[in-house]
């Protein structure tokens, strides 16, 4: 992936410079009927976080948010050792940790969406991207005043600050999209719809089903507008945004452990203070992990859960051209299956459209 030339950061910036080009388009038609309706349906379907969700709702920062059983921990010996009122600040703690991840990709989606808007060579595609930019300025708005209310919040994981950052920093506005609205958004989506399923909490339930909404009209646009872009490109151009599209995902897998998170993930800090909070070592942690595996344990998914790389990323790089042959390679040589069944990923995008509901 792109190279990312980090200047002058301070303690709570970085700065990055960036290759994009700007693209000014004086056509104003708009050809494309798909992205008029996704653009209206986008009109539509604004909402403010500060009217529409009730804030005066009390939350208790010490008891969890989602129930320990979500997250699969409770079969872990480290975690069984607890006490109730520990194992209550545990689930309290991974659930602010997820929420922060959610802040501050939805962060990372402002700036690629704003990147989209000026570089994006049509009319109707430009219109768009400009709604998504206030989609996710909403959502940072209403995660970082959600997390205030909990008063515990936690870095950036480094995996996700760095493909953000790579996708951020790439040349070519196809690769950003592929980057957010495919492979982030796909990831996000999944996570909200699951975190929609698995709350207690019923501001947070509706703040996430809002999103939700937003979340799947974007990436219905990268499906839109995306795979008539790869199809127009050169075939170098196009095995390039291929390359970039698996190492974005191969990235994202090493990251989380491979891609039912079954492997070695990379290294935390911030899962680390969340241990740290409990009085866990992540040393025993890792252990009791590898204990857990070894036993034949497995995590079995609550249903109606949706993973984010079967139904969601995947089928939606293929459904775009964005997996070619000689990437088809690549992928087994690296042990990622390639999902194509895009079915949840359609009945998702039809949600965004009021067309179903949002439970699958």
């Amino acid at each position: 992936m792109t190279a990312i030339t980090h200047r002058q950061p301070t303690p709570t910036t970085d700065v990055l410079e960036t290759p994009m080009e700007i693209c000014w388009q004086f056509d104003y038609a708009i050809d494309v009927e798909k992205l008029r309706n996704l653009y209206a349906k986008a009109k539509e379907q604004q909402w403010n976080a500060e009217r529409d969700l009730d804030w005066g709702v009390a939350i208790d920062p010490s008891k969890p948010i989602i129930d320990e059983a979500q997250f699969g921990f409770q079969a872990l010996s480290v975690v069984r050792k607890l006490s109730k009122s520990q194992r209550e600040s545990f689930t309290a703690h991974v659930a602010a940790h997820l929420l922060s991840q959610f802040l501050h990709g939805e962060q990372g989606a402002l700036m690629t969406a704003a990147a989209l808007t000026h570089a994006v060579p049509d009319y109707e595609a430009k219109l768009y991207a400009a709604t998504q930019t206030m989609d996710e300025a909403r959502h940072v708005e209403a995660y970082q005043r959600y997390i205030d209310k909990l008063a515990m919040i936690y870095p950036m994981s480094p995996g996700l600050k760095d493909l953000i950052d790579a996708t951020l920093t790439a040349n070519h506005w196809v690769k950003i999209a592929i980057g957010m609205n495919m492979i982030v958004e796909g990831l996000a989506l999944a996570a909200f719809h699951n975190m929609r399923r698995q709350t207690t909490c019923g501001l947070l339930r509706r703040l996430t089903e809002n999103v939700l909404r937003d979340e799947a009209r974007h990436v219905a646009f990268g499906n839109v507008y995306v795979g008539e872009a790869i199809r127009d490109m050169h075939a170098d151009e196009r095995e390039d945004v291929a390359q970039f599209a698996f190492e974005a995902v191969k990235a994202m897998v090493d990251n989380q452990g491979g891609v039912d998170g079954r492997g070695k993930r990379r290294r935390d800090p911030g899962f680390g203070k969340v241990l740290a909070e409990v009085g866990i070592e992540p040393k025993d942690f890792l252990e009791s992990l590898l204990e857990a595996r070894k036993a034949g344990l497995e995590f079995e998914r609550p249903p109606g859960q949706v993973h984010s790389f079967k139904d969601l990323m995947m089928p939606a790089l293929v459904r775009v051209g964005a997996v070619t042959e000689r990437a088809r390679e690549l992928y087994a040589a690296a042990q990622i299956p390639v999902f194509e069944d895009a079915s949840v990923l359609e009945s998702m995008e039809n949600a965004a459209t009021g067309a179903i509901d949002l439970d699958l």
